[in-house]
């Protein structure tokens, strides 16, 4: 049975806390995250599983898949660090690159494409062959949901649109869009109303790697972002989803060094379906008690007093920063409130 926080004696939320921050210390990779933290502003490429790896650096995290194909992004960071993430890629390959998939319209997701995208190349073939114009295939195609252009392309309160050059080129609306790319069935699936209403995450079927964006983050509580259509209850959804698509090394029984299904989330190290697992039941939990403090009338004010993160606030909690813990809070309040009305 789930213990609430808000009710919990000192000595249960040692037996809670204790557990979690070993699990903690047992799976960060403080080796990568120090690399990280001396030059935060390189590009370093981590290896994954089979032919993805991670770039990180100065933002969120960059998934890269490459092959004999080419090469294929998932999202693109900052623009300051176009150069390094280019010189990055062209360590593993110097195949052309064909494909850049935004998880979202985030900044950190999005700022890079003009710059990346036109240094790769459309795949073309069919009746398309021939045909098509020189400046139309000079780029790598661009994926996102249809959301994402949307937002891209039209001006909203005081963010202005984005260039031309930068928005998607390949949209798609229903639940995911399929390709085949380095001999690997990639699914594109579409996550409504988690961190915003045009989430996507990627599955690279072979290597058994999903690209998670911003719904899963080891550096904090999920952001759910109510002005674009982000909801508690579809980040849990999110969640659960990814639960039913990654498997356990264990349970695969392939050799001794085989993880399971790796995930690369938006931002924070690189997981396996343990940590998903300890991550989606702290959601569930915190969504829970919210909704129970709902039911009993208690205000706005009187849930944050509640401190229904408490015990998991020393590893996710922020008091500063973009996204705090007060804001998380106050999203799955007004989240679960309109939901109700």
């Amino acid at each position: 049975m789930r213990r609430k926080a808000y009710g919990a004696s000192p000595r249960a939320l040692l037996v809670i806390l204790v557990p979690a921050f070993a699990a903690f210390l047992a799976t960060a990779d403080f080796t990568a995250l120090a690399r990280a933290q001396e030059k935060p502003n390189d590009v370093h490429v981590l290896p994954v599983q089979g032919t993805v790896y991670v770039l990180t650096g100065d933002g969120g995290n960059i998934t890269l898949q490459v092959g004999e194909d080419g090469v294929l992004l998932v999202n693109t960071g900052q623009v300051a660090l176009t150069d390094k993430v280019l010189a990055a890629i062209r360590t593993l390959s110097d195949k052309p690159l064909h494909y850049l998939i935004n998880t979202d319209d985030d900044e950190d997701n999005v700022v890079g494409n003009e710059s990346i995208a036109k240094v790769g190349r459309t795949i073309a073939g069919g009746n398309v062959v021939g045909n098509i114009g020189e400046s139309a295939g000079s780029t790598a195609t661009v994926i996102a949901y249809q959301t994402v252009l949307d937002r891209m392309s039209a001006a909203a309160g005081k963010r202005p649109a984005a260039p031309e050059g930068a928005w998607p080129t390949d949209t798609y609306t229903l639940d995911h869009k399929d390709l085949f790319f380095n001999d690997e069935g990639i699914r594109v699936f579409h996550q409504p109303a988690a961190h915003t209403d045009g989430d996507s995450m990627v599955f690279f079927r072979r290597s058994d790697v999903i690209s998670v964006g911003d719904i899963f983050l080891t550096t904090g509580y999920p952001v759910i972002d109510m002005q674009r259509g982000g909801s508690i209850q579809g980040v849990v959804d999110g969640l659960n989803h990814l639960m039913r698509l990654a498997i356990p090394g264990t349970v695969q029984g392939g050799p001794t060094d085989e993880r399971g299904t790796m995930l690369i989330p938006g931002h924070g190290r690189i997981c396996d379906e343990g940590d998903l697992a300890f991550y989606q039941e702290m959601i569930t939990v915190i969504r829970d008690r919210v909704q129970d403090m709902i039911k009993k009338g208690m205000t706005l004010e009187q849930v944050k007093a509640a401190r229904p993160t408490m015990d998991y606030d020393p590893r996710y909690g922020k008091d500063a920063g973009p996204w705090t813990t007060d804001m998380f809070v106050e999203a799955v309040y007004r989240s679960l409130s309109e939901k109700k009305h």
